[in-house]
């Protein structure tokens, strides 16, 4: 497939902006229960959300550019019964619209006390929202990814690794820049969120690992016989079958040199992985802000190598026809 910018941009900032807050959110509910992690004030979480919100509006002013009439894009969420399109469009504003709630709460002091559990536990606002939003969160990661692993025919895309990727990525780079935040703000909380970040960057790498090994072996359904419906056993294509570009031949294929395609998954293992996981450790020891900010911004741009790398992977069975020459 040939990856469209807007496209990238959109799923891997709005990814941050929902780890970000799942992060932030992590933070609460442990100094709610007074486990390995300091209180913060409620400035903290309000503006760490509103960092969230604008992570997660810049991915969506992104998906604007690659759509031909943006002044029908409110006609997208009406088929939300079968498309996941659909029910991502609807989503995403819920969870943008909680998050800036939640971040509202935080920053003013609308939250009172609803009800207590225990001695140790008590749940008041902004802990009730922020359960609702966490909740958007993990539907909204659902929603994004499985627009693309829905599609049975582009068999790299239909996985359940497909939805287990866009999350960890997604929660990885979240939980890095709230390590950043939390080095900024010289807390203690440095080390639960770098904890975190780095136990998810590495369970991200094995389950990425094992969808690129996965689809080195992917045995497809469709080949040169059936993409021209002539039963024959050996077959070979001397013309691509029109002499100048089309839609197909533009949309449906990544243009890239073979080079740069088999070079762009060793950058983004590097980038999204191996660096950030290293600058990390390091910055754990350090209390640095510099590396953690360091870290998040190599694992973002390794990001925009990986989705590039997803998109352009895919193998539409039209190309068994429109051959590259």
């Amino acid at each position: 497939m040939n990856p469209a910018f807007s496209v990238i941009f959109l799923t891997t900032l709005i990814g941050v902006g929902q780890g970000l807050f799942l992060a932030l959110y992590t933070g609460q509910l442990y100094s709610v229960v007074n486990v390995f992690s300091p209180r913060h004030s409620s400035e903290f979480y309000g503006y760490g959300s509103l960092l969230a919100l604008a992570f997660l509006s810049a991915g969506l002013i992104a998906s604007f550019f690659h759509l031909g009439h943006p002044e029908r894009a409110w006609r997208s969420a009406s088929q939300w019964k079968t498309s996941w399109l659909s029910r991502e469009v609807i989503v995403l504003p819920a969870f943008m619209g909680t998050t800036f709630v939640y971040a509202m709460i935080q920053l003013n002091g609308w939250n009172p006390i609803l009800f207590t559990l225990s001695d140790n536990f008590i749940v008041d606002l902004s802990l009730l929202v922020g359960a609702i939003n966490m909740l958007l969160a993990f539907l909204l990661f659902l929603c994004t990814a499985m627009i693309y692993a829905c599609i049975k025919f582009l068999q790299e895309w239909a996985s359940s690794l497909t939805v287990i990727n866009y999350t960890l990525l997604g929660m990885a780079s979240g939980f890095t820049f709230c390590t950043a935040f939390a080095a900024y703000l010289s807390s203690d909380a440095i080390f639960i969120y770098g904890g975190w970040a780095i136990t998810l960057t590495v369970f991200a790498c094995i389950t990425r690992v094992t969808s690129l090994i996965r689809n080195t072996k992917i045995k497809y359904k469709s080949n040169l016989s059936t993409a021209i419906g002539i039963r024959h056993s050996k077959i070979k294509q001397i013309a691509q079958g029109s002499m100048g570009g089309s839609f197909n031949t533009r949309e449906y294929f990544h243009q890239a040199k073979p080079i740069i395609f088999k070079s762009i998954k060793w950058v983004f293992l590097l980038l999204v992985f191996i660096l950030p996981t290293a600058l990390l450790l390091s910055a754990l020891t350090t209390n640095s802000f510099a590396l953690c900010m360091l870290a998040f911004i190599t694992q973002y741009l390794g990001l925009l190598a990986e989705r590039w790398f997803f998109f352009a992977q895919a193998n539409h069975p039209q190309n068994l026809y429109y051959q590259t020459i």
